[in-house]
């Protein structure tokens, strides 16, 4: 684990290099850091190194504005892979990671071999909710969004059986600076990509969570149906899909990493 300081923060990173030819980053949902992939990271084997990073504002990453935009946080991944010299990686991205994932396919292809898009969509939200979520937490700090938080990411079931893991997610979420979640919640009210994925020109593979009702499966589809390489998977799961069932979630990661040719690729009439 280590922190470099980058252009506009300083940026704390896990790089497990395992010393394979390709390396696999993850990128953290709005509200969580780097360990929020613990499980998954376990079940990748030692296939791929893996970086892990807390996003700006998240962890113990630090922020230094107000407000940010997704297009200046995808640049703070492109500057952490040139500090590491990593030339072509693959990137899975969860939800606010999903819409950094959607950028980086967009603006700096030629530095990606194939992105993960989890748990996202093009457009998350509306001004307004983000807005009345923005002064809530600026008023009443991020313990007053905590119920909510736990029914959006998880299901009743999972919340039942494990927790102690929705504990430690929440215990981190509300452990936030207040700056840096607000400025993260600009950053995904003012992102919408709706009409640029046909210029996504990477592979795809979409993961969407069929009990997800902040990002859902009619949202998987609607980037699938328009970025020109993309495959869309659902598992049984609510928002934090990698959490509660890593298992079949890092069971489609792999297969579309491995595999080239027809898995994601679609052919119009």
């Amino acid at each position: 684990m280590s922190t470099i300081k980058l252009s506009n923060y300083t940026c704390f990173y896990n790089f497990q290099d395992s010393g394979m030819e390709d390396t696999l980053v993850l990128s953290n949902s709005l509200g969580t850091d780097y360990t929020m992939w613990d499980k998954l990271v376990e079940l990748l084997g030692n296939d791929y190194n893996v970086l892990r990073y807390d996003t700006r504002g998240h962890g113990q990453s630090t922020i230094e504005a107000d407000e940010v935009t997704i297009a200046e946080l995808g640049q703070d991944v492109l500057e952490l892979l040139d500090h590491l010299k990593l030339e072509k990686v693959y990137f899975c991205g969860l939800s606010m990671g999903g819409l950094i994932g959607q950028w980086l396919g967009i603006y700096a292809p030629q530095r990606f071999k194939k992105i993960i898009l989890a748990n996202t969509a093009a457009k998350i939200g509306t001004v307004e909710g983000w807005n009345n979520r923005i002064e809530q937490v600026k008023e009443h700090g991020l313990e007053s969004i905590l119920d909510g938080t736990e029914q959006r990411w998880f299901t009743p079931k999972f919340r039942e059986e494990h927790p102690e893991t929705v504990h430690a997610i929440l215990q981190k979420f509300a452990q936030n600076p207040v700056r840096g979640y607000t400025a993260n919640c600009a950053a995904v009210r003012d992102a919408d990509f709706r009409n640029q994925l046909q210029d996504l020109r990477v592979p795809v593979l979409i993961i969407s969570g069929l009990q997800d009702e902040v990002t859902t499966p009619a949202d998987g589809e609607f980037m699938a149906a328009r970025i020109p390489q993309a495959r869309h998977e659902c598992i049984d799961a609510n928002h934090l899909s990698s959490v509660e069932l890593p298992e079949a979630f890092a069971k489609n990661l792999l297969y579309f990493m491995k595999n080239e040719g027809d898995f994601y690729l679609k052919i119009y009439s």
